[in-house]
């Protein structure tokens, strides 16, 4: 009975937009996948006009976005900057003058199909201004697997006004991915981005100006700055994980257990102490746990654990189900008596 009372629960996550159970996204994705147009005005009445909900335009807009614009590996850096550059104003037309900074930005992105995560927001925003529908680029920083290092506003997302209420979306992280190296981009949409509620929004998303996480207790940024990175393709059917601190103190010896929380069929769990993985890593790493099984199900909880042997293990990646969606930093404390036989203790999770 209290599994599927959690279960319901889950699920109800799923469905919190009451409006979702009368409105089929599959009909309006399809659609919007053949819509084309020349400038940004004459797209956003072709992608809502047919609609007569916000619900039904803001998510015909948001699709045609992660379908039809990629991210600009050519220009890509560590810490995204204004989509605009050199030689961008010999692109505007005699009336630019005349067009918003956003309008401009979105117009340019539509010409050439690729955008930093600014342009994707401004276009967002343009398209839903023709459309009638408020909505606002919003600034903050991304906790993801790319990040590097430094602690700074990286990042925009959107957030829009359906039916008198705001909601948070990010059509950036849902239109792909990175792949290892960075350098290419993955065309592969992900709609736990599109409508997220704001508890779960705030897990790599903080914004510049708190009002906009929607929350009405936001964690402090100090707070945020030591979750875990977790990965643009993270996957929403991991409800929660353990430990939820994103720095791990252990010494050699130590036992750290990592736990997901997930509605998935298939669990599988790998853990490696590398600061950076491949897909060739990920492929012996699962070869061998099909050889010996190294993680553990239980209900809807999957585990592994991972054993401190060296002192100079940095970082601890998760792998679930073949990707990356956690990183966790090691601070491996040096064994006060390092000729002494090493007695494993576990790091047990308090739940």
């Amino acid at each position: 009975m209290k599994l599927l009372f959690s279960l319901a629960l889950i699920f109800f996550f799923y469905n919190s937009f009451s409006q979702y159970k009368a409105v089929n996204f599959s009909s309006i994705d399809v659609r919007a996948e053949n819509i084309d147009a020349p400038t940004v005005d004459s797209l956003s009445h072709l992608l809502t006009n047919s609609y007569t909900t916000e619900l039904e335009k803001v998510r015909s807009i948001f699709y045609w976005i992660t379908d039809h614009i990629s991210y600009n590996t050519i220009r890509f850096q560590p810490q995204p900057v204004a989509y605009i550059d050199d030689g961008a104003e010999a692109d505007y037309d005699a009336d630019t003058i005349y067009k918003t900074l956003d309008e401009r930005v979105a117009g340019l992105v539509l010409k050439r199909g690729y955008a930093l995560c600014d342009g994707y927001a401004r276009l967002f925003k343009s398209l839903c201004d023709f459309a009638g529908i408020k909505s606002v680029v919003i600034t903050g920083y991304a906790r993801s697997g790319f990040n590097s290092g430094q602690f700074r506003c990286n990042h925009k997302w959107n957030a829009v006004m359906i039916d008198s209420n705001w909601y948070l979306l990010d059509a950036t992280w849902a239109s792909g991915y990175l792949n290892f190296s960075g350098r290419e981009f993955i065309k592969d949409f992900n709609a736990n981005y599109f409508l997220t509620p704001p508890k779960y929004f705030i897990q790599d998303h903080y914004p510049d100006d708190i009002k906009w996480a929607l929350l009405d207790n936001t964690p402090t940024l100090n707070e945020f700055n030591r979750s875990p990175f977790k990965q643009p393709s993270f996957n929403y059917k991991i409800v929660s994980y353990t430990p939820s601190k994103g720095i791990i103190n252990a010494t050699v010896g130590d036992t750290i257990t990592i736990a997901l929380r997930t509605i998935d069929d298939k669990k599988n769990l790998l853990l490696l102490d590398k600061a950076s993985v491949d897909s060739a890593d990920i492929a012996i790493a699962d070869s061998s746990s099909k050889e010996s099984k190294t993680f553990f199900v239980k209900g809807d909880k999957v585990s592994a654990n991972y054993i401190v042997t060296t002192e100079d293990a940095q970082w601890l990646q998760v792998i679930y189900n073949g990707e990356i969606v956690l990183r966790y930093k090691l601070n491996i404390k040096k064994h006060p008596f390092p000729f002494a036989p090493i007695i494993i203790k576990d790091i047990a999770l308090n739940e």
